[in-house]
């Protein structure tokens, strides 16, 4: 190997019949890590589909749901917070790819989700307001049935 000389370092000058070490370089790379969760999770199995790291259909990836809730069920009986944390992670990451397999957008769909849960809620909160009772002087039975009657009045806007 020959040494080229340069005025701000020493850099080595590679001979033809060598082969030239090639940077590895992750196929997960790129995916933005300070983007959410969720949204990370749809792109880091959106990559390693590209190449074969699968399931073959959506099917496979339920039983892996099932899998992962039996997991998660079996954290909380034995009341394990850092064993619960890892699997609701696993889960989360599964409905990842349940999303990726029907190609919806994760972050989307819980963004309409959270929507739909404000509204519902608010709802709540309204009604229990005409009747001059805060949520406090409420109880569960009376705040579901409310909750059951706004997503009818929802279906009924549809």
């Amino acid at each position: 190997m020959k040494i080229k000389k340069t005025k701000r370092k020493v850099v080595p000058r590679c001979s033809k019949r060598r082969n030239l070490k090639i940077e590895w370089r992750s196929l997960l790379e790129g995916v933005p890590k300070d983007s959410p969760s969720l949204s990370q999770a749809y792109q880091l199995t959106q990559r390693a589909s590209r190449v074969g790291f699968d399931w073959p259909n959506m099917e496979g990836v339920l039983k892996k749901l099932d899998e992962e809730l039996g997991e998660f069920r079996e954290a909380l009986f034995l009341q394990n917070r850092e064993r619960i944390r890892e699997e609701m992670g696993d889960l989360l990451f599964v409905l990842a790819n349940v999303s990726r397999f029907l190609q919806i957008n994760p972050e989307e769909a819980l963004k309409k989700t959270l929507e739909k849960f404000i509204s519902r809620f608010q709802y709540i909160e309204k009604a229990l307001h005409q009747k001059g009772k805060s949520l406090q002087q409420s109880d569960l039975i009376e705040m579901e049935r409310l909750w059951e009657e706004s997503k009818k009045r929802e279906q009924k806007e549809i």
